[in-house]
């Protein structure tokens, strides 16, 4: 850079002598619009900015400006940098004579150069991608990865069982838990309605009040249909063989049985009623018929026990093709017609912990989808506590559900689809198409870890709480000159722990399938009560399990097998139905004994009287009938059979 002397005046007459000395312009030293600055003759390429540059080849893409001085005075701006640099007069810098046309104006930095300048935005974008992927490539097992500090996990309470575990629990107590008293309750006063609904609608069986020994004797039965299967209902009740069972029919008869399954009903007959006034509105709901036992069910689950360090969440199918909105069809499971359930499960027991069931689509408060949204519905964060770790399969991993969780310290890992928003996207030092078995590529995006594995295909995941890889190995076999052989392979840390704590959902569907009540049935509400009693069962039996761990009692001996669980607990039902009181539960408003009309449209409607047939007066007709026990009955100014059946006269 040329050094200045000191400044000195010019005078108008020199100025023009100057210019007459050189006999051209030049361009003032300086100029008091910044629009004059900015304009450009065609075709000319202006040199004296350095950021801008113009690579004449796909060579000339590696180069690299020169780097600017450091110098200790301030720098001036990019526009007056170029204009003090310029020569002084003795160099003068010709200008054109005249103004461009106003089509030629142009911008700096925009296309005034003709084809030049999107070579410009292409050789600069084409540099800064390949600085982001070699920033974001993926990484070989031999690069080291940082491990994430473990989760400091702060349960809400113990994990375990939360109830007294120092008395003693026997099956029927623990299946209590889950079906309490007040459920069965509930579940008795709406059978009730729901048969004296029934015969009010003209259908023609007998039937007599359900009281709690009954309905402990049906379960039984329930429970013990899943232990000795056969086709029909009726078989169990067959005295030739090969069906001459001793039980059930010691214990019930079979027209009583089959009058309790055809009547049961888990809600109000009458709010039912109004609920379907509601249909194809905002306010219907679709599970109203099974939310009595159903909400019950979710609660009994999550007050009784507290899930380990280990959780996984997954669907579950409940077998059926009833024409109803809310069965599902899934390709890939096991049972592909049914009705979906998402479950949260502990994963070194199976314990079923909570669910929901699928009813449709709805909208999401969350903003993001149905995978989304339920695993935040899963996890109730007060109830559960932090410090969890919860794996899902690609059906729920995304960057942004782990990122969420990973604020509320929730330790996440499972499989990844390659195509969600956020999954790393790079080619460079990708996993080649002909991996050899046991290569893994990963990158890690902040708290996010992806890993890419060849197993005998390529699995990807997603983590928040493993390193890439530690060292571990895991057996296979791979066939060389012609024979199997087992060879140790490496492994990711997040697939050998995926791999373990996955299958908690999958436990708990083997335990509910090996010894399922669940049987055809027209009515999709008594689908899930089945379901719901092998929820119960199957929680009571790993409870069982829990205690025997607690107790650490070498003299208790082994705890009960599912099998057998399962045949001690009908037997204790049997036996406290037998303890039980035979009279019925307090009535609800709608079981009471009143005094009804019978009413059509049409004609009056009028039927024998019960207690006049009963007597031997066989034609006495009327139109009055008890809404508790529907039965017709003489009531006016010269006979009241009501309140004499009552009183038993």
């Amino acid at each position: 850079m040329l050094k200045q002397g000191p400044k000195k005046h010019v005078t108008p007459e020199e100025v023009v002598n100057t210019l007459e000395d050189t006999g051209s312009l030049v361009c003032p030293p300086d100029s008091s619009s910044d629009e004059e600055d900015l304009v450009h003759h065609e075709n000319t390429q202006d040199t004296s900015d350095s950021d801008y540059w113009l690579p004449s080849s796909e060579s000339d893409e590696d180069y690299e400006p020169p780097r600017a001085s450091v110098s200790s005075t301030p720098q001036p701006t990019r526009r007056k940098a170029a204009r003090q640099s310029a020569p002084g007069p003795s160099h003068p810098q010709p200008c054109p004579a005249a103004p461009p046309p106003p089509t030629t104006q142009r911008k700096r930095g925009r296309s005034s150069r003709g084809a030049s300048a999107p070579a410009t935005r292409r050789g600069k974008s084409r540099l800064a991608s390949t600085e982001s992927e070699e920033g974001d490539r993926w990484h070989d097992r031999e690069e080291e990865c940082i491990k994430p500090a473990p989760l400091r996990f702060k349960p809400a309470r113990t994990p375990g069982p939360t109830f007294d575990t120092s008395r003693a629990w026997s099956p029927i107590s623990l299946f209590q838990l889950f079906f309490s008293a007040s459920v069965v309750r509930k579940i008795i006063e709406n059978t009730n309605a729901n048969a004296a609904k029934r015969k009010k609608a003209g259908l023609k069986f007998s039937w007599d009040v359900l009281t709690v020994k009954d309905f402990y004797v049906f379960l039984s039965i329930i429970v013990v249909t899943g232990l000795v299967k056969v086709h029909h209902w009726s078989d169990y009740w067959r005295t030739e063989w090969p069906y001459n069972f001793q039980f059930p029919g010691d214990s019930m008869a079979r027209d009583r049985f089959e009058a309790i399954v055809c009547s049961l009903h888990l809600s109000d007959p009458q709010e039912d009623e109004e609920n379907n006034k509601k249909r194809n509105t905002a306010e219907h709901d679709r599970l109203f018929k099974i939310k009595p036992l159903y909400t019950d069910m979710v609660t009994a689950c999550k007050a009784h026990f507290q899930p380990h360090q280990n959780v996984s969440i997954d669907e579950r199918m409940v077998a059926s093709k009833a024409r109803i909105s809310i069965k599902q069809y899934m390709k890939e499971k096991p049972t592909k017609w049914g009705y979906k359930l998402f479950v949260l499960a502990d994963s070194s027991i199976g314990y079923t912990w909570n669910f929901f069931i699928y009813a449709g689509k709805s909208e999401s408060n969350t903003g993001h989808g149905l995978s989304y949204s339920a695993v935040m519905d899963l996890l109730p964060f007060p109830l559960l506590g932090s410090g969890y770790s919860l794996y899902t399969d690609n059906f729920y991993t995304s960057p942004a559900l782990f990122t969420d969780l990973s604020k509320k310290n929730i330790g996440c890992c499972g499989t990844i689809r390659r195509h969600v928003p956020g999954f790393p996207q790079t080619q460079t030092n990708d996993l080649p198409k002909k991996a050899k078995r046991g290569d893994m590529r990963w990158i890690r995006s902040g708290k996010l870890l992806f890993v890419k594995w060849m197993d005998s295909r390529e699995v990807a995941m997603c983590s928040t709480m493993h390193q890439a890889y530690s060292g571990q190995t895991l057996g296979r076999k791979q066939k060389e000159a012609g024979e199997w052989q087992n060879k140790s392979i490496p492994v990711p840390d997040s697939i050998l722990d995926y791999n373990r704590s996955m299958g908690g959902v999958d436990l708990s569907n083997a335990l509910i399938g090996s010894y399922s009540v669940r049987h055809k049935t027209m009515k999709w509400y008594k689908t899930f009560f089945y379901h719901f009693v092998d929820i119960a069962v199957v929680n009571s039996f790993l409870l069982h399990k829990e205690l025997f761990k607690l107790r650490q009692d070498s003299n208790q001996g082994k705890p009960f097998t599912h099998k057998t669980f399962r045949e001690q607990l009908a037997k204790e039902m049997l036996d406290f139905a037998a303890g039980s009181a035979v009279t019925t539960p307090p009535p609800s408003p709608s079981s009471t004994c009143m005094p009804m009309m019978y009413s059509s449209e049409e004609t009056r409607v009028r039927r024998y009287c019960k207690r006049c047939h009963d007597a031997g007066m066989m034609r006495v007709k009327t139109s009055i009938y008890c809404r508790s026990c529907d039965v017709p009955l003489c009531f006016n100014s010269r006979k009241n059979c009501f309140q004499l059946w009552h009183d038993g006269q």
